[in-house]
């Protein structure tokens, strides 16, 4: 009976051609696509085993095939939570003989209840993976592989405008207001700025549209905030009752929904920061939330 120093076989994982990939940045910066799936899809493709170099079987305890949800905290390598983990046998204990073999796979009806997400951070991922228990060797046969999870949202029931202000006693009061809270990831942001009162000596003004990620918590809690959009909006001193729209396009940034305490691990939200700016360079700002969702 032969004893494997290394895995005798290999294993792969085949999701069908005609699934739409997305293009997924990892934390090298380097690009790779990986297949879609929303809320909703069965998930379907083929485990394939080849047998490694001259050998001509293998026999092992039993090959199975699992769907993990896990979320990763960067700063804590051995910090993975797995929120979901489904299994399905492959085939019984046994003994592989041809050169290559298939097993198709079919995980349907499993709830994926949150989207795929790659952060400053955190990750929440989910793979597939298929795993070949080799009787008599130190190494076992495994393979994972990644799919990007999309969650379609209905569109809020109520959706208000949204009005703020802006003020310093006796110097400035600023009202700004845009046609809702909650937009769509490619829609529009419509508003408009109303100087009350000013008697700054303002140079110009800027928005700002922030992404704040916050993972972990107590000492542990971490909170990074990006810079997705910015424009200067105003150049020169405003007068009283004068008015400057606000007009922002989602559609060409990379976005993601709001997310809210995602399994007690991590959150997602989004900011429009406004920005006035004097002669002296002093920065007077206020940031406001607003709701992102995804839509079909």
């Amino acid at each position: 009976m032969p004893f494997f120093l290394t895995a005798p076989c290999k294993a792969e994982i085949i999701f069908p051609k005609e699934r739409e990939l997305v293009e997924i940045k990892k934390k090298d910066g380097e690009a790779e696509e990986i297949p879609l799936y929303h809320s909703n899809d069965d998930i379907k493709g083929v485990a394939k085993i080849v047998l490694s170099g001259s050998n001509k079987k293998v026999d092992h305890h039993g090959i199975s095939i699992t769907l993990v949800g896990q979320i990763e905290m960067f700063y804590d390598r051995g910090d993975h939570f797995e929120f979901t983990s489904v299994s399905r046998e492959l085939a019984p204990a046994g003994t592989l003989t041809e050169p290559e073999i298939e097993f198709p796979f079919d995980f349907t009806d499993i709830e994926k209840q949150y989207e795929s997400y790659n952060g400053i951070n955190v990750r929440l991922r989910y793979f597939i993976k298929v795993f070949v228990s080799v009787k008599n060797s130190l190494s076992d046969c495994s393979c994972e592989k990644d799919l990007w999870v999309r969650i379609i949202q209905p569109a809020p029931e109520i959706n208000n405008s949204l009005k703020m202000e802006v003020g310093i006693e006796d110097t400035l009061h600023i009202e700004f207001e845009y046609q809702q809270a909650k937009y769509d990831l490619k829609g529009v942001i419509i508003g408009k700025i109303y100087f009350l009162l000013i008697r700054l000596k303002i140079k110009h003004m800027e928005i700002a549209l922030l992404r704040r990620e916050s993972a972990g918590s107590g000492p542990s809690l971490y909170n990074e905030t990006e810079t997705l959009l910015k424009y200067e909006i105003m150049e020169g001193a405003p007068v009283r009752g004068e008015s400057v729209p606000v007009r922002l396009f989602l559609g060409g940034v990379d976005l993601t929904p709001t997310y809210r305490n995602v399994a007690s691990k991590f959150s997602l939200k989004y900011y429009l920061n406004l920005v006035l700016i004097d002669q002296d360079d002093r920065r007077y700002f206020k940031q406001q939330e607003i709701i992102l969702w995804r839509k079909d």
